[in-house]
């Protein structure tokens, strides 16, 4: 079976802050600041790539093994706070 295809949910933006120096997920009651894996992570949840499949792609671009379980945690997360929904 393979996992859904996610994607932010429609009154979220992630983009990237000067400011801050990290990527943010903005919202119309405020903002997260994320951290580096984090932003790498929802950047990849545009709603083309399964859970695996952006797990294979962030092994690949940052030569990373074994961070499968630790992705999977964080999308898990992401979904619990409402940040991620199921690509239709």
């Amino acid at each position: 079976m393979t996992s859904p295809m996610l994607k932010l949910k429609g009154i979220f933006r992630l983009q990237w802050e000067p400011a801050q120096e990290a990527h943010v997920l903005l919202y119309p009651e405020g903002m997260v600041k994320l951290n580096q894996s984090a932003g790498e992570i929802l950047k990849r949840c545009d709603g083309t790539r399964d859970v695996d499949t952006l797990i294979a792609d962030l092994q690949q671009a940052f030569n990373a093994q074994g961070i499968g379980d630790e992705v999977r945690l964080f999308v898990a997360e992401a979904e619990r706070r409402g940040w991620l929904e199921k690509a239709s």
